[in-house]
């Protein structure tokens, strides 16, 4: 009888032209980002040398990029989800993707730490703006009861370009060096986005313009308690992400060439080998947790995940050579283990008509705070690798106890209910 149910749902979302155009325009655009934007830091470093001074230009700009990252791409959030109803998924991405390519040229053609920030102001869009309008195609394509299993498919998709990306990036390097390596694969990136935005006007269909909610705080209202209680617990789980986010392949190149004796282009090489084995550990658990999250509730896959969150900062500041880095890059993996399940409960909780708009608030307000976290990882990295590190498990432990508390499943919470009727998230069921 299951197998009955699930099929037409199955049909549906594989027979959508516009849901394939979208997934190979994720698998285009991804792979050039994260051919060159995963080492970014790494350029940085090699652009700017370092200072007499404990606190390098080379440190602040890597902290720099990663406020940029976290701070724009929060800002561009609800835009997206106002342009993805108002203008359509379709002109939105192609616009986003023309300002993603211009990044792209002004790294490859100015070769100056300030010009890397200027150009990931604008390539760090795409992300922004593509995820209200993926999520809610999503939430159109698959029944409720079903939207963890489709969010997962598309997670599943982006970690194709996650897993090779770096790869490639990392064989660029270690064939041509950081600079021109770094180039070469920023000079691919334009190519793969010219070939998405031609499947994407080929294949998306425009549909009309929806009536969409201009005002953020108005749409706040409306942001249901268990919603933002689940954004409070994000917010300090992405503090334990991003403190030490930018520096991670800085602590992986380094640690590689201090205890094994490798030149740095062979430990960026290392380090994409790394990342293929924490995105092939995402994959593996991506469809197994989501069938299960669609039937038994997502609250404790979320939870774990958070875990997984927490422990990965811990597991990295004892984790020095290739096998033990290898290990902690398993449990870096395992922390997507419930990330489509934390969107698809965002895409449940936020009220019907408007979850492009809600999604892209909750990204606005969390990625705002979170912003800072990357300037001060880069203050606690100048302090010490190993504070930084300790104090983002701090943050984990925290994000991790706020969930269990207070998280709620959204068959027992009031998925569209303005807060003014039962308070600003004090419920916790």
């Amino acid at each position: 009888m299951a197998a009955t149910r699930e099929q037409p749902a199955a049909e549906r979302f594989r027979m959508n032209s516009t849901m394939r155009a979208l997934m190979a325009m994720v698998i285009l655009v991804g792979m050039g980002e994260h051919m060159a934007e995963r080492f970014l830091p790494l350029y940085l470093d090699h652009l700017s040398p370092a200072s007499v001074s404990r606190l390098s230009i080379g440190v602040l700009s890597i902290g720099a990029l990663a406020f940029l990252d976290d701070f724009l791409s929060a800002l561009y959030s609800f835009p997206g989800g106002y342009l993805s109803d108002r203008l359509g998924a379709k002109r939105a991405l192609f616009f986003f993707n023309l300002l993603s390519m211009a990044g792209y040229a002004v790294v490859i053609f100015v070769p100056r730490w300030w010009a890397v920030l200027l150009g990931a102001a604008l390539f760090i869009s795409w992300s922004a703006i593509s995820l209200p309008a993926t999520m809610e195609l999503i939430a159109k394509a698959v029944p409720k009861s079903r939207r963890t299993m489709g969010v997962s498919v598309q997670a599943l998709v982006r970690r194709i370009p996650k897993t090779l990306g770096p790869f490639v990036g990392g064989a660029c390097i270690g064939l041509f060096g950081v600079a021109v390596g770094i180039r070469i694969a920023f000079a691919a990136a334009i190519a793969l986005a010219v070939l998405a935005i031609l499947l994407q006007q080929r294949y998306i269909e425009g549909g009309p313009p929806a009536e969409a909610e201009r005002n953020p705080f108005r749409l706040y209202r409306r942001m249901s308690p268990s919603l933002r209680n689940l954004m409070v617990s994000d917010i300090l789980i992405r503090f334990c992400e991003r403190i030490p986010d930018a520096f991670v392949v800085l602590w992986v190149t380094r640690g590689l060439a201090a205890t094994a004796g490798v030149a740095t282009e062979t430990a960026a090489f290392q380090f994409g080998i790394l990342s293929v084995i924490e995105n092939v550990t995402a994959v593996l658990v991506y469809i197994p947790v989501a069938h299960f999250a669609d039937r038994f509730g997502k609250k404790p896959f979320v939870l774990a995940t958070f875990g997984f969150f927490a422990l990965f900062p811990l597991a990295l500041s004892f984790s020095r050579t290739f096998p033990i880095l290898a290990a902690a890059f398993v449990l870096r993996g395992l922390k997507e283990f419930g990330e489509p399940t934390r969107k698809a409960l965002i895409m449940d909780l936020a009220p019907e008509g408007r979850k492009a708009a809600m999604f892209g608030l909750y990204y606005l307000i969390r990625d705002v705070v979170v912003s800072f976290a990357a300037l001060a990882g880069a203050f606690l990295w100048a302090v010490s690798p190993r504070v930084n590190l300790a104090v983002a498990f701090g943050f984990g432990v925290a994000g991790t106890a706020w969930f269990a508390v207070f998280g709620r499943d959204v068959d027992r919470a009031e998925a569209a209910a303005p807060a003014a009727q039962t308070g600003p998230g004090r419920r916790t069921g």
